[in-house]
């Protein structure tokens, strides 16, 4: 870690803050459908949780950044992680005491979805008034290696414990979200947002993300194309690698191969962003990430060795991961302050929509036209986006902070100033005017939430 954010106190506590609260929550999405699997014996109804969580998702995150940006982010994330800690220690006791309704799983897993839609947006703008401009790729880069690190070890170290007895990983998930308000009581930043006047969910404060996106060239055609068209691709991509190398569901051993090695170059392309700085070489990342998506399904469309297979993908995941810091990175400082939570829900918004989508397009796929076609077919969408991505003419101009009058639009004045301990901070500068890939975020990214599923802590 550099040594500004090593030295860097309140960065350090969001930074356990999210350590705690993630591991924790990593360790209860396996044990989570477990539960209902030993409850109720019933596949649907575990799979019923996913899809709960994924509808409380979306209908929620976009209302979640206008909350974001109308009230104070430091006591906005306390409330959400005391309303986390909540609903998981409700799941205790009724673990505990034996028994689970299937009503109550569901109630938490909603909930923590609804939670998370909250606190993400609270928890990045906050970041945005910690980090200074300069180190804002860095810092990126140490919550995403931290995140991959948990998605890594949380769901073994749950399944261990859920066999030792099933209440011991949300207990180990509540042990976590305690200490996790523990670290954002101390931080001292706060990150104020004026009251405006009219209504805080009218159609104007919903979209007002959106339009900001929309407005800028670069942000529009990065996510666009880079963010949904990738993010489907790629999504279809990996689904019908698992299925191909797993023998159609008859072996894990290959399937398996795939998922470790897609979860270690994640991890593996967070600890090489810092060094290799992509806010400056952002469009040559964008395209090469493109390119050799492209050239990765072609390629898997031949091999039959998982273990090869495994090491492409992981190449793809990597790059993906170090475009998609810089291009966070970017679009939280140039973002303006009374805004950012609602740009960045609306930015989560967007990529998760095509999301659930991918895996489904890569079955139909592989049922018509078998594994050769299905790859072939994946290729051809692969090879348009990064056609579009490299010759946009904005892809290659990159991002530069909107006009003045851009922002000054229908969701009222800017915030005011961001303060530490009471006194006035300078505001973040602006990032260069250098493209940046997008925040394709498979997992990250799917918006996932801190009770059963992920978590969408920045």
């Amino acid at each position: 870690m550099a040594a500004s954010l090593r030295n860097n106190r309140d960065f350090r506590l969001l930074w356990m803050s999210g350590l705690f609260a993630v591991l924790g929550t990593q360790m209860t999405a396996l044990a989570l459908p477990l539960l209902v699997l030993r409850e109720t014996g019933s596949a649907v109804q575990a799979g019923a949780i996913g899809t709960v969580s994924v509808a409380a998702v979306l209908i929620t995150m976009l209302p979640g950044g206008v909350m974001a940006d109308r009230m104070e982010r430091r006591r906005l994330m306390r409330l959400c992680d005391l309303g986390s800690l909540c609903v998981v220690s409700a799941l205790v006791v009724a673990v505990w005491s034996g028994h689970a309704p299937l009503p109550l799983v569901l109630l938490v897993a909603a909930a923590g979805a609804v939670v998370s839609s909250l606190y993400g947006p609270a928890a990045f703008g906050l970041m945005r008034s910690v980090v200074p401009p300069d180190d804002m790729g860095t810092a990126t880069a140490r919550l995403q290696a931290r995140t991959a690190t948990a998605r890594l070890v949380g769901p073994l170290v749950g399944g261990g414990l859920f066999g030792l007895h099933p209440v011991l990983p949300f207990l180990a998930e509540a042990v976590g979200l305690l200490l996790s308000t523990l670290c954002v009581a101390l931080v001292r930043t706060r990150s104020r947002a004026e009251t405006r006047a009219g209504s805080a969910f009218s159609r104007a404060e919903l979209t007002a993300g959106v339009s900001f996106l929309w407005r800028l060239p670069y942000l529009r055609i990065v996510l666009l194309v880079f963010g949904l068209g990738m993010n489907f691709a790629f999504g279809a991509l990996t689904f019908t690698a698992l299925t191909v190398f797993s023998g159609g569901g008859r072996s894990g051993l290959g399937g398996g191969t795939i998922v470790t090695f897609i979860s270690v170059g994640a991890l593996t392309g967070a600890l090489l962003a810092p060094r290799l700085r992509p806010e400056r070489h952002t469009w040559l990342l964008i395209a090469a990430t493109c390119w050799f998506c492209v050239a990765t399904a072609v390629a898997l469309a031949w091999i039959r060795v998982p273990l090869f297979a495994g090491l492409l993908c992981a190449a793809c995941m990597c790059l993906s991961t170090v475009a998609s810091i810089g291009f966070l990175s970017t679009m939280l400082v140039v973002t303006p302050d009374d805004r950012v939570g609602r740009v960045q829900s609306a930015a989560g918004f967007l990529s998760s929509l095509v999301q659930p989508f991918g895996p489904l397009a890569g079955g139909a796929l592989l049922t018509a036209f078998g594994s050769r076609g299905a790859f072939g077919a994946i290729a051809a969408v692969l090879a348009v986006s990064a056609t579009v991505v490299t010759l946009a003419p904005s892809a290659r101009s990159g991002s530069a902070p909107p006009a003045a009058d851009a922002s000054a639009d229908a969701t009222g004045p800017s915030a005011g100033p961001n303060t530490v301990d009471g006194a006035d901070a300078p505001p973040p500068g602006h990032a260069p005017d250098v493209p940046h890939a997008p925040h394709a975020q498979p997992s990250d990214p799917t918006p996932a939430h801190r009770t059963g599923t992920g978590s969408s802590r920045p």
